[in-house]
């Protein structure tokens, strides 16, 4: 009985330990400006990582599927143009990330997209896969950021997800399949750029909101930057891993920037 009992709670203290250091991930697609007005250079620079943006945990990126932009109903592949970079984390690690340089030809709202390998992670025993957004406006014609790209999950902004001012709020809806993905958990991180923010309880570096029965969430985002929003499900088809099927977290990524007014 000793022994079992022994077990049981080195068992659970793992199980713990695990559930610990099961942080939130996210693929990441930066770009240097949310709106690229006339008189500026017509240049973009995007960063993609996958990261733990609040704490500024970096992890290895691996070459995406697919990675391209949706400008006016017309999808481009900007695959070939990703370089791999190596990116140096909040604790001086360093990490495989991938850049490019994007220039603007026409106006309008560029749907910048990438569809990530899928990524193992064995602290619970699944494969994860985000599909991510960031809508970039193109000289102030401000069309096509509703648009949908197709991606197996993705979420359709029902605020424009420019020119926003710090706590607006923001709404959207999830889709997977093209189908509104009812009651789907939506996670929220901040990009903490720079200097660390402190947060008083582990709770507080991911919020956690839920969709309703339409699939359509609400945040509000208090401070200037950009934030994150990934709503989670699980894939009908599964993968395996030496010789084992797990599951496959399908995140429908988006990013979006506040600025302060000022």
């Amino acid at each position: 009985m000793k022994n079992k009992s022994l077990i049981g709670t080195a068992a659970w203290l793992i199980a713990f330990l695990m559930a610990g250091q099961a942080k939130a991930h996210f693929q990441m697609i930066i770009p240097s400006d949310d709106m690229v007005k006339q008189t500026e250079a017509r240049s973009l620079n995007l960063n993609l990582l996958f990261w733990h943006p609040f704490e500024g945990i970096g992890m290895n990126m691996v070459k995406p599927a697919r990675f391209g932009v949706l400008v006016q109903g017309e999808n481009y592949d900007l695959l070939p143009s990703l370089k791999e970079a190596q990116t140096r984390d909040r604790g001086g690690n360093v990490f495989s990330s991938f850049q490019t340089t994007y220039k603007f030809k026409r106006p309008g709202d560029h749907i910048f997209y990438v569809e990530p390998k899928p990524y193992w992670e064995p602290a619970e025993e699944s494969f994860i896969v985000h599909y991510t957004k960031v809508v970039v406006n193109g000289f102030g014609m401000e069309e096509g950021w509703d648009e949908e790209v197709g991606l197996k999950t993705e979420i359709v902004p029902l605020t424009r997800p420019y020119g926003l001012w710090t706590n607006n709020v923001f709404q959207g809806v999830v889709k997977v399949n093209g189908k509104p993905m009812p009651f789907s958990e939506v996670e929220v991180e901040y990009y903490a750029e720079g200097s660390a923010i402190k947060a008083p309880a582990d709770p507080m570096i991911t919020q956690v909101v839920k969709a309703d029965v339409n699939g359509v969430f609400t945040y509000a985002m208090p401070k200037q930057g950009w934030w994150g929003f990934a709503a989670l499900n699980e894939d009908d088809e599964t993968m395996q891993h030496e010789g084992k099927h797990y599951p496959v977290e399908i995140g429908a990524v988006l990013w979006v920037r506040t600025h302060d007014m000022k």
